[in-house]
């Protein structure tokens, strides 16, 4: 683990580090081909703007209500850097409601718009485990193989990098299809075949996982909601093929 890199007086949260990098890569790509799919790139940029400030606000705020004694003694936190004191989910939500109503304000049209992000979405899929290593976080369960790495007292399944080589794959298979939709291409066709290639992904590597939280009889959430992911995706694609086959 490695959350902190320190460069003189400088202390800078390498796990943020590495997902602005993503980010900015991401974008970088979506920017070039913006164009194939029909969306503007710098409406595509304002978009993404708009759901980052969105989730930050959404995400210190949700955590607050959830833990108002953090800020109780100190209403100053509320605009503190730390990004332990933000609440992922709460987070995630604000950011897909404040995009969406930028969308909505603009009239984007809902595929075309997730299939010139789906770079950005593949590239944090990417980042994502690396930020974790560097945290702590996602670490793996406990295993006797040669290739685990010590975390957190025990020799565990390196799942960051699991997740991120099964991540590399998926971003590969669909760049031709981000970078040069033929013809005629199905909207949404290209978003709808990276979410199912993660999902399914994710059920087979969550069973590596040694922080998992788990539901009844030790079912795994992550793995059931990749599971309604998974149907909703294969549904759709199977809909918006058949209706433009027809």
């Amino acid at each position: 683990m490695f959350p902190i890199l320190q460069i003189g007086p400088l202390a800078i949260q390498v796990p943020g580090l590495v997902l602005i990098l993503a980010l900015w890569i991401g974008l970088s790509i979506m920017e070039k081909n913006a164009g194939k799919h029909k969306v503007k790139a710098d409406v595509l940029y304002n978009l993404v703007f708009s759901g980052l400030v969105a989730g930050a606000i959404g995400a210190r705020l949700t955590y607050a209500g959830r833990f108002p004694a953090a800020f109780a003694q100190s209403p100053l936190s509320l605009i503190s850097l730390n990004p332990g004191l933000l609440d992922p989910v709460g987070g995630l939500a604000s950011a897909l409601i404040g995009a969406f109503i930028y969308g909505q304000r603009k009239k984007l049209s809902l595929w075309p718009t997730l299939d010139a992000l789906t770079p950005v979405f593949g590239a944090l899929a990417i980042a994502l485990p690396f930020a974790n290593l560097a945290s702590g976080r996602g670490f793996g369960a406990e295993t006797s193989l040669p290739w685990g790495i010590e975390i957190w007292g025990a020799v565990r399944h390196p799942t960051q990098f699991y997740e991120t080589a099964a991540a590399i794959f998926v971003f590969t298979f669909i760049w031709p299809k981000m970078t040069r939709p033929g013809k005629g291409t199905n909207p949404g066709s290209v978003f709808l075949q990276f979410v199912i290639l993660i999902a399914a992904l994710k059920l087979f590597l969550e069973g590596f996982r040694g922080d998992s939280v788990t539901v009844l009889n030790g079912l795994r959430t992550a793995q059931i909601a990749a599971w309604l992911v998974l149907a909703i995706a294969l549904l759709e694609l199977y809909r918006r093929t058949a209706v433009r086959n027809r």
